[in-house]
């Protein structure tokens, strides 16, 4: 009786070569997305030479967020979602005299004078607790830098006729035509200084 042949071996020699290969074609074909992160100008390493100048009181704003994710607000509490609306009320406010130097001819707020003198001089000042949610900071500097933005939106429609974040998003676009960009640099450039972006971080707290 003849013997039955044995089961043929599979060569697995090539095995490693074609998974480096995979591994290598992942590499190169896989996307990675990373967070943006938080656009913000830190100051320069070097000592300043000059002294700072004297902020009134009136033109800081404060935010405070506590370790439970609520607002105090200009020393009240303050539900998230009114935060855009105040803050916009305390940079539009011009509450500067008319014929002061600070007087704000496009402002329209109710120019209090107890509240900011000017957009140029307002401050945002922001403060959080060690233990506060990342998704909380995250949403109330959202509504702060909306708030600059719809400032600086409403002046570029009245100026320009179009909106100021648009025009950004087209002025940052690296496929935009150099001479249209530079046109769209002064336009930027003149809107940003109506509503300068001064949002300053106060030390975290650990209370």
């Amino acid at each position: 009786m003849a013997r039955r042949a044995g089961a043929p071996e599979v060569s697995a020699g090539s095995m490693a070569d074609i998974a480096f290969l995979l591994l290598i074609f992942f590499l190169v074909t896989t996307t990675i997305e990373t967070d943006a992160g938080l656009d913000r100008m830190l100051p320069p390493m070097e000592p300043p030479t000059e002294e700072p100048p004297v902020i009134k009181q009136k033109n800081i704003f404060t935010v405070n967020i506590n370790r439970n994710g609520q607002l105090l607000v200009e020393d009240e509490i303050l539900p998230i979602d009114k935060l855009r609306e105040k803050a916009m009320a305390f940079l539009d406010n011009g509450g500067a005299a008319q014929g002061s130097p600070d007087y704000c001819s496009y402002c329209k707020g109710k120019r209090i004078a107890e509240s900011s003198d000017n957009p140029t001089k307002a401050i945002i000042s922001l403060k959080n607790d060690r233990e506060t949610k990342y998704s909380t900071y995250i949403t109330v500097q959202n509504e702060l830098v909306g708030a600059y933005n719809d400032l600086r939106n409403r002046e570029a429609k009245r100026l320009f006729g179009k909106d100021y974040v648009a025009m950004e998003a087209e002025y940052l676009n690296p496929e935009t035509d150099d001479s249209v960009k530079e046109e769209l640099k002064e336009k930027v450039t003149r809107i940003q200084g109506l509503f300068p972006q001064k949002l300053s971080e106060a030390e975290t707290s650990s209370e």
